[in-house]
């Protein structure tokens, strides 16, 4: 799949290339502790779960009682999860491979 014309940029594929330009799990904390809010990786983390948890045929009730994620979150990850761009298949893929 190539990516959203309306989301690709020369400064969101900066950002990318600096991504992966990080070689450890420490330099990952201190480039997106610079980056973000603790609220919104906190978020990124969250629906990530949410999604593995999703991938892996958990109900919704056992999901908000194992993350804290709103039932709207949940949704909204499921639609993503069915109908996105494969972004969380492919990260949840690569987690399953290690």
């Amino acid at each position: 799949m190539t990516a959203n014309p309306k989301l690709k940029d020369a400064l969101i594929d900066q950002l990318f290339r600096g991504i992966l330009s990080l070689s450890s799990e420490e330099e990952c904390y201190q480039f997106f502790e610079d980056v973000c809010t603790i609220g919104e990786l906190k978020a990124m983390a969250q629906r990530l779960e949410v999604a593995r948890l999703l991938k892996a045929g958990v109900i919704y009730d056992d999901i908000v009682a194992a993350t804290g994620a709103s039932t709207a979150t949940i949704s909204r990850v499921k639609r993503c999860l069915y109908y996105g761009a494969d972004g969380y298949k492919a990260v949840l893929a690569h987690l399953e491979e290690k």
